[in-house]
């Protein structure tokens, strides 16, 4: 069987971009390529600068169910 996984080799570990199921002691060929690859951008986190209280009223006033069973809600749908 011949796969092929790319991945990353920093600090002395090679980190693979997919999970691939294979037996244990099976022969692997590692190739170093010379392209670097490009940092993904960090995203940028909110400050208290970036909320407005007004602005959150505004947006959920016609909101009638609880906003906390909401957001638990939607972080089970994302499990």
């Amino acid at each position: 069987m011949l796969v092929s996984v790319e991945g990353v080799y920093q600090d002395g570990q090679i980190r693979l971009d997919d999970t691939v199921s294979v037996q244990n002691d099976t022969k692997v060929i590692v190739t170093f390529l010379n392209e670097k690859r490009v940092a993904q951008p960090i995203p940028k986190r909110l400050t208290l600068d970036d909320f407005s209280f007004r602005k959150s009223q505004e947006a959920l006033k016609d909101y009638k169910s609880s906003f906390s069973d909401a957001a638990i809600e939607e972080r089970r749908e994302a499990l």
